[in-house]
């Protein structure tokens, strides 16, 4: 799940939730417009945009009945849920992106890895300096599964001569942090409240196979954010994200989870974005 954090100077501990598909359907949205007349468009689409839209498709059965973090009465924020919690959704999601074609497979366990290895590079957030010492045999141990994965099927991919342009790497990386660009964009919005979100640089965006750029996202308020360079074909692009406003439990046993998610309303919040 994904806790937003607390308006400025609220106290009530009210929270805006929402799921991984919930997540993954406004980065959903950013992959279907990118592109323009300074952004080439990703290739080869069609399994580009599976894999943006389900690179998290491990969490949904997790996020059916999330449990509670006792911390706060909420459910565990995406950063915050216990490694051996976390280890029961890492590996299906790239798993099941291979059932529907090797790329979609290849390109979402890529994301997995990279998530605890800085982004290969390409963040100084590494996540694996965070795991404790006794969470982090069950990490390495899904990171080496997910290493053997990348190395299959992608000579798989290489083998097939209308597949082998796919996995050279200026493309294959350039569609790596397409990924994280709409992962991370979305987190933006989805994580933070519209009153704190601040003036934030998305870094390695690619303009072409050979070019990259820094994007930059500013508020200007009223649910509206200046981008430069623009990198979508719609100017001006809204998008919108779901979830539920959930306050914490308070009482001596932990609810029904599933009867909670299925009984609390869904509810919506919008943003504009406009060239700079």
């Amino acid at each position: 799940m994904i806790v937003q954090s607390a308006a400025e100077g609220q106290t009530d501990g009210r929270r805006f939730v929402m799921s991984l598909d919930q997540h993954l359907e406004l980065a959903g949205q950013f992959a279907t417009n990118f592109g323009n007349g300074a952004f080439e468009c990703p290739e080869p689409r069609k399994e580009f945009m599976y894999v943006c839209r389900w690179h998290d498709k491990g969490w949904r059965d997790f996020d059916a009945a999330p449990p509670l973090d006792p911390a706060t009465g909420l459910p565990y924020h995406l950063g915050s849920t216990p490694i051996p919690l976390m280890m029961m959704t890492s590996s299906s999601s790239p798993s099941h992106n291979e059932a529907i074609h090797p790329y979609c497979g290849l390109l979402d366990s890529m994301h997995i890895w990279g998530l605890y290895n800085g982004r290969f590079g390409y963040s100084d957030l590494v996540l694996m300096e965070s795991v404790a010492d006794d969470d982090k045999p069950m990490v390495e141990a899904m990171l080496d599964l997910e290493h053997r994965r990348q190395k299959r099927l992608r000579a798989q991919l290489a083998a097939d001569p209308e597949t082998a342009p796919w996995v050279e790497h200026d493309r294959l990386f350039a569609n790596y942090k397409l990924l994280q660009l709409f992962d991370t964009l979305a987190l933006y919005f989805q994580a933070t409240h519209e009153s704190l979100r601040k003036e934030s640089t998305f870094e390695h965006v690619p303009r072409s196979l050979n070019e990259d750029a820094d994007v930059l996202v500013r508020p200007i308020g009223d649910g509206v954010y200046e981008v430069s360079p623009y990198p979508f074909g719609q100017n001006p692009l809204k998008v919108y994200f779901d979830g539920r406003f959930m306050t914490p439990w308070t009482g001596d046993e932990e609810p029904d989870m599933a009867a909670v998610m299925r009984n609390t309303p869904i509810e919506r919040e919008t943003a504009t974005l406009i060239a700079a």
